[in-house]
């Protein structure tokens, strides 16, 4: 029986089946495993904690994140597909570049997530909480407004993180005597 976060990793990448059956009823603590570049298909890994978790340029199709907590989680430049994220915690999640396509964000908490560059298209954030503390840019694709918080305004407005002095020449400081 595994016990060690490597020996769960093992197991999730090389027998998905076993995995599952050996999670029912554990409460597993997953976090900071290192999950980039892999391949995660079709499994439930519901109810575990990956906070800090590495899972970059992966692809993640069908996979249920149902009730995690995924704070600090990296998912830049994955491709993720049909996957459920509902009742998550993704405070301070990284997105970054990924493409999320007909994916599940009902009740997530996405304070802090940061989204710059991604692709939501046709993924559902019209129940998730706190989407307007999370970070994007103007290259962030949204699905349409119907799948977002009905309060939620998906354009792009510069942060604190990106505010600009004025320029020099604008000042009023020329004074005529």
């Amino acid at each position: 029986m595994s016990t060690t976060k490597e020996e769960w990793i093992e197991l999730l990448l090389k027998n998905p089946a076993e995995f599952i059956e050996q999670k029912q009823g554990k409460e597993l603590d997953l976090s900071e495993v290192e999950l980039s570049l892999s391949d995660l298909a079709d499994v439930d890994l519901s109810d575990i904690d990956f906070s800090g978790a590495n899972f970059t340029e992966s692809s993640i199709v069908n996979v249920d994140f149902s009730n995690c907590d995924l704070t600090s989680a990296d998912f830049s430049r994955c491709k993720i597909e049909e996957c459920n994220f509902s009742n998550c915690i993704l405070n301070g999640t990284n997105f970054s570049y990924a493409s999320l396509n007909f994916c599940n964000f009902n009740e997530a908490d996405m304070a802090g997530c940061v989204l710059c560059e991604a692709e939501l298209t046709d993924s559902d954030f019209a129940t998730s909480e706190n989407l307007s503390a999370c970070r994007f840019d103007e290259g962030t694709i949204w699905p349409d407004t119907e799948k977002l918080p009905e309060d939620f305004d998906s354009t792009y407005n510069y942060d604190l993180s990106s505010l600009q002095d004025e320029e020099e020449g604008n000042s009023n400081n020329d004074f005529e005597y």
